[in-house]
């Protein structure tokens, strides 16, 4: 799209971007870019924020890591708001949370997932995911059947705690292994919302 359809002076100078999870879709914050700003971002793929506060170009991450790698954009029908669809590097607010709109428990296996995702481009020495990585898929797919097994021997005979800490062990391998194929957890919900419909 072209960048001088952008109307910057509608608002002085400044638009707002929203900034949405490209995989899940989910809406992380709201930022402003300036003209700037906007050539930051698609000169170098990573967001650049005009920080109205700072009063400069605020690179998103610059001081976390948890950068937003751009994937895709569109501009309104009026030219004035960006939707930017991201790549997250981690929590997005500075509290901690997946997004700026507060935390659920769903939104915690996204960032769980954008950060596996991260492993898998970046592989760390030192990580267990890194290390699960390297040992490949038949030994990723080991390890789902053996937390698989553990958790169903606990709902058996267990308790409710190890019950717990057995299936997060499950959907955290589940993860990997996903991910090491190049697929994510909301192909598996859209298979489950596909299966509902039916």
């Amino acid at each position: 799209m072209d960048q001088k359809k952008i109307d910057w002076q509608k608002m002085d100078g400044l638009i707002p971007a929203v900034v949405q999870d490209q995989k899940t879709k989910s809406v992380l914050m709201l930022g402003y870019m300036s003209p700037e700003s906007w050539s930051q971002t698609l000169e170098d793929g990573f967001v650049t924020f005009w920080s109205r506060s700072k009063q400069r170009l605020w690179k998103k991450g610059e001081t976390s890591g948890n950068t937003l790698k751009l994937s895709d954009w569109k501009l309104d029908c009026d030219g004035d708001t960006l939707l930017l669809s991201v790549d997250p590097a981690g929590p997005v607010c500075h509290t901690g949370d997946t997004t700026c709109f507060g935390n659920d428990h769903g939104r915690f296996l996204d960032a769980l997932e954008s950060l596996v995702h991260q492993r898998v481009a970046d592989r760390p020495k030192g990580s267990y995911t890194t290390n699960l990585l390297e040992a490949g898929l038949q030994k990723i797919g080991q390890k789902v059947g053996e937390e698989g097994l553990e958790t169903a021997l606990e709902a058996a005979s267990g308790s409710d705690e190890r019950l717990i800490s057995e299936s997060a062990d499950l959907v955290y391998h589940l993860i990997v292994l996903l991910q090491a194929r190049g697929l994510s957890m909301s192909e598996v919900e859209q298979e489950l919302e596909r299966r509902h419909r039916s």
